[in-house]
């Protein structure tokens, strides 16, 4: 009884445990979910007000290196950053910057004198940046200081300012036969008449060897490196050359050629394969409203999974921030002119008399089988869950897992049965293949030389321009994988001017450039479609021992 009688003490030490380990959970919980809904709500204003504002604001919570202010000159660690002029600023500043700071100017007169004046920017310069006067490293105190020209990138120390020849005279610096100046376009808008003579004597004032690049990037290609690519040549160039191709579409961009001198623009797709074949599309549909003179040469910047034509091109099979955007440039302005076939791919799905082909454009290459099976799989989960596929490698390692699958499940087997194929009207018997590729470039698959396999049998050489397409087949993935790695040889079908392929029964994968699609009976025509100007860079490859096979295959085109 007296062990029973008085139980209080115990049981309310549990109630004020519970309730204070309760306060101590729900507590930063409600203060987490607190932070996070102000912290949306403050974004939501800062998109708001950075979509008013004429500067290219971009918040970040962590500088990655040390920054000031550009108002209060004190040190921060989070802000916005103008990614067309550089000006960075804390929260509380940022306001009192955007109407106080001016940012680049993208049309605006010259001076009197016809010359260009430098646009100051004080702190925060780039590193590793020497002043254009003593020669010594700027930006070395730690608080905001030294100067640097948004326009042609020269650097000062606050002290040489005083120093400097030609101190009001701006340049544009290294890449000023790249940059669309301000007084250009102001000049072309003044103009009372236009007419592609006026603009040449008006880039006639820009330079012999001006030679303008539009920057058009692709934000969701490979490893999502177009965001910081588009801020980075935004800072180089006139922020009007640079599109994002998730905002504009490549018709709507390239109409700034048709602002320039006829033959002089130069277009950097920043994106994959896919991103280039879009680009060009649109390049053709300008030459359909009779703007042939305005058609501009297209250079890559590969950020996609395969860069198989980036690969022929020499412009390399992936990039990854590996070399600056300066050199990047610099590539550009080094390149060869060469001329390379796009090609009209015509289905027409047998019983549909009355629904018109389905027409596509190739640049690189027509599957179908095996790696069309693999390209269509990817795509399909791809469509999925976008966001898992943001990676080049995490790519191409899906990649393999099917190539592996399909190598147990053969779904492909038994394609020379199921298919008829014609090379310039001539029937070619078929051995027991599980795929045919057309090809119309040097690379496939990723880096693979497929049409010279292991490069120890003769063949006829390949060309960009010469007007034939290289038809090989397949015996089933492990084969592509054996050709990949050079351990095998593909079956060399031949070459041909038109190729036409029937398919007589059951549904197959078939891939246009990577982008795959499941096909029941019909017959398939390639024939040829026009020619592209393309920018060749002959410094990198991806094998050196096939360097000298792929210069001589691209500078054989070279436009004269």
């Amino acid at each position: 009884e007296m062990l029973d009688s008085n139980p209080g003490p115990s049981c309310n030490s549990e109630w004020t445990l519970l309730f204070w380990t309760s306060v101590a959970v729900v507590v930063p919980v409600i203060i987490t979910l607190w932070c996070s809904a102000q912290r949306s709500k403050r974004k939501s204003h800062m998109k708001d007000f950075f979509r008013k504002s004429k500067h290219g604001w971009h918040y970040t919570d962590l500088f990655n290196k040390p920054t000031y202010c550009c108002v209060c000159s004190q040190h921060i660690l989070q802000g916005a950053f103008c990614d067309c002029c550089g000006v960075c600023a804390d929260e509380q500043c940022l306001r009192r910057a955007d109407r106080s700071l001016s940012c680049k100017e993208i049309m605006a007169p010259s001076s009197p004198e016809g010359a260009m004046e430098h646009r100051w920017v004080r702190g925060n310069v780039p590193l590793a940046s020497y002043c254009a006067v003593c020669k010594q490293q700027c930006g070395t105190q730690p608080k905001l200081c030294d100067i640097r020209c948004v326009w042609c990138q020269t650097t000062v120390h606050d002290d040489c300012m005083e120093s400097l020849t030609d101190g009001d005279v701006c340049d544009l610096g290294e890449f000023h036969n790249l940059i669309i100046p301000p007084h250009y376009l102001y000049r072309v808008n003044k103009l009372r008449r236009r007419h592609p003579d006026e603009y040449s004597k008006l880039g006639s004032s820009c330079g012999s060897g001006w030679t303008p690049v539009l920057v058009l990037a692709n934000t969701r290609s490979g490893n999502n490196m177009g965001e910081v690519l588009l801020g980075e040549f935004r800072t180089l160039l006139n922020p009007v050359q640079v599109f994002d191709l998730s905002q504009l579409t490549p018709s709507k961009a390239l109409q700034l050629c048709t602002l320039l001198p006829p033959g002089s623009v130069q277009v950097l797709v920043c994106g994959g394969d896919g991103t280039v074949g879009w680009v060009l599309d649109a390049i053709d549909a300008m030459k359909l409203k009779g703007q042939d003179q305005f058609i501009p040469r297209v250079t890559i910047l590969p950020l996609g999974t395969g860069n198989d034509l980036s690969n022929t091109l020499g412009w390399g099979a992936g990039y990854a921030g590996e070399i600056p955007v300066e050199q990047v440039l610099r590539n550009i302005l080094d390149a060869e002119v060469v001329k390379m076939d796009r090609w009209k791919v015509q289905v027409a799905s047998k019983g549909v008399y009355f629904r018109k082909p389905k027409v596509l454009s190739m640049n690189n290459y027509f599957s179908v089988g095996p790696d069309a099976l693999m390209a269509l799989s990817f795509h399909a989960h791809r469509e999925k869950t976008p966001s898992f596929f943001s990676s080049r490698i995490i790519n191409k390692a899906v990649y393999f897992l099917y190539g592996t699958r399909d190598c147990l499940v053969q779904e492909c087997k038994d394609l020379d049965k199921r298919i008829e194929l014609e090379l310039d009207g001539e029937r070619v018997k078929l051995p027991s293949l599980e795929g045919i590729i057309v090809c119309n470039i040097g690379y496939w698959g990723g880096g693979c030389r497929l049409w010279e396999g292991m490069g120890d049998e003769p063949c006829p050489p390949t060309r960009l321009d010469d007007g034939l397409l290289e038809v090989v087949g397949v015996f089933g993935s492990f084969h592509c994988a054996q050709i990949q790695v050079k351990l095998a040889n593909p079956v060399r079908l031949g070459q041909a001017h038109t190729v036409r392929l029937v398919l007589k029964s059951s549904t197959m994968p078939m891939q246009v450039d990577g982008e795959p699609w499941a096909q029941g009976p019909c017959t398939i025509t390639i024939t040829h479609k026009t020619q592209a100007f393309m920018l060749y860079h002959s410094a990198e490859q991806t094998d050196d021992d096939d360097d000298e096979t792929i210069a001589e295959a691209c500078l054989g085109s070279t436009a004269k």
